[in-house]
């Protein structure tokens, strides 16, 4: 029986062909389901490397294979799986998707990463600094259902609109046959996200902006009315739930990590995590 930050067996079967190919002749290394489970274990509780419980090896083990799977998009590859089967099981809906975002509080030992990272790492690490500290935000986006589809990873004090099109961009939904799909019919939002040129966007790539405006005095755009979905902008409390049940892991909801990479990374395991256990929770 797994324990209680540990793959099920059924889970593990979904996914052991990406995490754990043939090895060839050699020594061999530490079973990396024993590993896996050690990288939820730190995903969950928020507890650093040096803590690991010796049941999952040594520590350093865990973590150079950590950084291994997030450098070479082993994670990322695991989640298109993931998506890919709950789109086949008919559990994802691709028309009507929801966007929102969450700051979350970065530790003093998060900052301090000067120039780590190379040529794929921002030059601030996706960390903001305001009144309140240091903030990083993220831009989640999940379908109807609350299903994460892709997500973004800002520095804090930066405004939603300006990442609303980069996160679009971002999604890439597998199919077994035909094009990845990247486009929905309704993209539901709140008044953060009231913006001309977003709406234009929108237009551009024939989705419906459901998105409350704000309280301004300004002229309509001209063209056809847009009617408001009042019905279906009431479902956009399922982004906010979806949001709550990735930062319900405690190395999301504060963040330790120095690199923008790394923190991404956990964003991907939480996200990995969610679809693994709701897909399967009748099964373990």
């Amino acid at each position: 029986m797994a324990g209680r930050y540990e793959l099920s067996a059924q889970c593990w079967e979904m996914i052991k062909d990406i995490v754990s190919p043939s090895q060839p002749m050699g020594r061999p290394r530490r079973a990396d389901r024993q590993v896996l489970n050690g990288i939820f274990w730190i995903l969950c509780s928020g507890a650093k490397w040096r803590d690991l419980p010796e049941r999952y090896g040594p520590w350093k083990t865990v973590y150079d294979r950590f950084r291994q799977w997030r450098d070479d998009g082993t994670f990322e590859t695991i989640l298109a799986r993931l998506q890919l089967r709950l789109r086949e099981d008919g559990l994802m809906d691709l028309d009507t998707w929801m966007i929102d975002s969450t700051t979350i509080r970065a530790t003093r030992a998060a900052s301090g990463g000067g120039k780590k990272g190379g040529s794929k790492e921002p030059i601030d690490h996706a960390l903001g600094r305001s009144r309140g500290g240091l903030t990083t935000k993220i831009h989640m986006l999940c379908d109807r259902h609350g299903w994460p589809l892709t997500f973004t990873v800002t520095p804090g004090q930066d405004p939603d609109t300006r990442h609303f099109v980069p996160t679009m961009e971002h999604v890439h939904l597998p199919g077994r046959v035909g094009r990845p799909r990247k486009r929905c019919r309704y993209i539901v939002a709140d008044k953060g996200y009231d913006s001309d040129s977003l709406r234009r966007y929108c237009d551009r790539h024939r989705m419906k902006p459901i998105i409350a405006r704000r309280k301004m005095h300004r002229k309509p755009l001209p063209g056809a009315s847009r009617g408001f979905d009042k019905p279906r902008y009431r479902e956009r409390n399922v982004i906010e739930r979806c949001i709550g049940w990735i930062k319900e892991l405690r190395r999301v909801c504060t963040r330790y990590d120095k690199l923008a990479r790394s923190f991404k990374a956990m964003v991907c395991l939480a996200c990995i995590d969610h679809c693994l256990r709701a897909d399967f929770s009748d099964k373990t």
